[in-house]
């Protein structure tokens, strides 16, 4: 074994420059250049902050300063910040309302995704000084009052108030405890699914905070072993819903920081639901975003924080489900009468516009097009600033368009995928455009969309794609007897690409609800599809009923019963590349990631007569064992869908497995648990089917870490050398 993966990595290091069919490559990609060497990897404008003047920005230069930037010049105006002589380094900070402050996380410690513990410090722009928030622990989720006098913070599952006059520590709350109470954070489903962590909120006039207070007693407990190369590895335990399972049961109350007394909010007698956000509308008033736990029910409370009464000012329902809430939904203007949400309720997904009484005023946008991403309002012009895929689901724009619905601009010139950031009070936007051949290029514009200069334009990554004779990336639909519609889908063939040749089919896909593969934007993706291409495969990637940037009807056809339509497409979309003379249809091979994986799996146990190979890495091979909000929005509950989960669970398929099959997972991967592969494994080995796998000790849903991800894709790259 040990002199046959030697031989192996042979092959993928130091191979002449000769593909399977012979040709000649004026480079040779190897998998050091991309995971190691990093020889493909895009510069980037990055963790610009716009100030309020909306004509300067700051940003983190060498992990230890703050630096201030003119928009319109590029050149620096001065450091903010510096902590050159201190021990102290950081990725991240936060000015104060008035940017008189700045707090600024050290010694982050990751939890999950996006939660952290930190040593946070309060720098004082005015006096120069640097203060530590406390000297009693790690914090999480700092946050300064409006009037800058004090900091809101988390620790062991509670929330503290700083004064930093008084230099005085106060604790609000004291019923926090590991898997049990959580104030002022977010247990482990909402992080994941509602793409939050901070469950506190000061009020405008900072006499109050809003808080959650996640009771996640009755939530199952899930185990994952820490290895950690010790005698005795470590058990550890967090809280998890699985679908059908207790979710952690969310109140929301309100602390005066005058009288010390805490209200709760009347937010109805349902338990088993979902408080998606919390928005202060007033220094009275909040706004609490409720969602019923099938997710196809949604209700905005208007809450009266003194007494703690609401009333509902918006309602809607579907038939199938409503999409996950984020910070953009319900975006107030400046004056605090007006809001914006995005719905699909005409069947595609638009902004609409109501009054603080739920009055419906207008929909601001329109068509048989998707709104992919809501920018923001400027109040000011009355202008709403949004990206739209209106020319093509493959492409996305920059619009500006009025609360009439009148004026509408676009402000992008080029073709393909582009993304703003815009400055505070909408002057200049950062826009980051590619399509799929060329890398992504950043620059500046006014609100008009007029360039005012490019910031970079990655000419450096376009010349070494040209060295290493990178091959164009074509757009095709398929048509598939089963979907009405036909399929997005982007093939990349080798360079000397001869139609007279036979050559294997490799095939990518994600293929989950309103995601989106298939996109004329650059990805990382394509350097080591570029690798295999120049091996000799053709690579393919087609987006499947249930993705994105179609409208509803063609996203929500998979309600129910996820993995069931999305793998008829897959396997009939290879039935039909499989039959273009140029595809060897002996020779076709999928492989995906998490969802992908979950697809990939599918495919190959489903589609045996098909394919011939499949690789999965971190799948979900049952959606009973994924979380409850993620789940139950596609799947209904289980009580109420159990042939749903069953049918296509590749657990129940195991059996018809004929090809060659790479099972991946990393062993402490808290989001797909490790559960998933070695049940799969189990069920594979009952069936008395040969197959391959890998497992990564310690590692997560990403798999990074160490020497990890270049091992992973020699892993891969290897099976496909042997197996396709």
């Amino acid at each position: 074994m040990k002199s046959k993966i030697t031989f192996i990595a042979t092959i993928v290091f130091i191979s002449s420059f000769t593909s399977l069919f012979g040709q000649e490559i004026s480079k040779e990609i190897t998998l050091e250049d991309i995971f190691k060497n990093r020889v493909f990897t895009e510069k980037t404008v990055s963790g610009l902050k716009s100030m309020n003047d909306g004509e300067h920005f700051t940003i983190i230069e060498n992990g230890n300063q703050i630096a201030k930037y003119s928009y319109k010049t590029g050149d620096i105006v001065g450091v903010i910040f510096n902590s050159f002589g201190k021990d102290i380094t950081f990725r991240d900070y936060e000015f104060s309302a008035d940017e008189s402050k700045i707090i600024i996380p050290t010694k982050t410690e990751y939890i999950y995704r996006r939660s952290y513990k930190a040593d946070y410090y309060i720098y004082d722009i005015a006096t120069k000084t640097l203060d530590k928030l406390s000297e009693n622990g790690p914090q999480m989720f700092a946050s300064l009052s409006p009037d800058n006098s004090k900091v809101g913070f988390v620790r062991d599952n509670n929330i503290f108030i700083r004064d930093l006059k008084l230099k005085t520590e106060q604790q609000i709350t004291f019923d926090g405890k590991l898997n049990h109470i959580i104030n002022g954070g977010t247990d482990w489903v909402y992080e994941e699914e509602f793409f939050f962590t901070r469950a506190f909120f000061w009020s405008p006039d900072g006499n109050q905070i809003a808080y959650y207070k996640f009771d996640e007693t009755e939530v199952p407990i899930f185990n994952m072993t820490k290895y950690k190369s010790q005698l005795y590895p470590e058990n550890y335990a967090f809280k998890y819903p699985k679908a059908g399972e207790p979710n952690s049961v969310v109140s929301i109350h309100v602390y005066d920081l005058k009288t010390g007394e805490t209200k709760t909010m009347d937010i109805g007698p349902e338990k088993d639901q979902y408080i998606a956000r919390i928005k202060w509308i007033t220094s009275n008033n909040l706004a609490i975003i409720r969602e019923n736990r099938l997710q196809n029910k949604i209700e905005i409370l208007l809450s009266n924080t003194l007494d703690g009464t609401h009333k509902v000012i918006y309602e809607e329902t579907n038939k199938f489900y409503i999409e996950r809430i984020n910070d953009s939904y319900m975006t107030l203007t400046d004056d605090s009468k007006y809001f914006i949400i995005n719905s699909e309720k005409d069947g595609w997904n638009h902004l609409y516009l109501y009054d603080m009484n739920g009055k419906f005023i207008n929909q601001v946008t329109k068509g048989n097009w998707e709104v992919t991403s809501f920018i923001g309002i400027d109040s000011k012009n009355k202008t709403v600033y949004y990206q739209a895929a209106e020319e093509s689901p493959l492409r996305r724009e920059i619009y500006s368009i009025q609360f009439d619905s009148k004026n509408k601009k676009q402000l992008n010139q080029q073709k393909g995928t582009n993304r703003a950031v815009f400055s505070k009070g909408f002057k200049y936007f950062i826009n980051y455009y590619s399509n799929a051949n060329t890398p992504t290029v950043i620059t500046l514009h006014d609100n008009k969309g007029k360039l005012i200069r490019t910031l970079e334009d990655n000419a450096k990554l376009k010349e070494v794609t040209k060295e290493y004779n990178y091959a164009p990336v074509e757009f095709l639909t398929i048509n598939t007897e089963s979907s009405k519609w036909p399929l997005n889908a982007y093939m990349i063939k080798p360079v000397d690409f001869d139609p007279n040749k036979k050559y294997p089919l490799f095939m990518f896909l994600y293929g989950g609800p309103g995601s989106q593969e298939v996109t004329d934007s650059w990805s990382r993706e394509w350097y080591w599809s570029q690798l295999l291409v120049q091996k000799g495969y053709i690579v393919v990637c087609v987006d499947n009923r249930g993705t994105g940037g179609r409208g509803e009807e063609f996203k929500k056809l998979t309600y129910g019963q996820l993995g069931k339509y999305e793998t008829i497409d897959q396997i009939e979309a290879a039935q039909y590349l499989s039959s273009l003379p140029y595809i060897d249809e002996k020779r076709t091979g999928i492989w995906g990631w998490s969802y992908g994986g979950f697809m990939s799996t599918l495919c190959l146990f489903k589609g045996a007569d098909v394919f011939e190979m499949a690789i999965a890495v971190a799948p979900v091979t049952n959606w009973r064992y994924y979380d409850s909000i993620y789940t139950e929005i596609y799947m209904g509950l289980p009580k109420d869908n159990a042939e749903g989960y069953d049918d296509n669970s590749p657990l129940n398929h195991a059996n018809k497995l004929k090809g060659k099959y790479l099972l991946v997972h990393g062993t402490s991967d808290d989001n797909v648990h490790f559960q998933n592969s070695i049940e799969l494994s189990e069920k594979l080995v009952q069936s008395n089917k040969q197959f391959d796998e890998q497992f990564y000790m310690d590692k997560d849903h990403g798999i990074r870490g160490g020497n990890s991800q270049l091992h992973l894709y020699i892993k891969l790259t290897n099976f496909i050398l042997e197996n396709l």
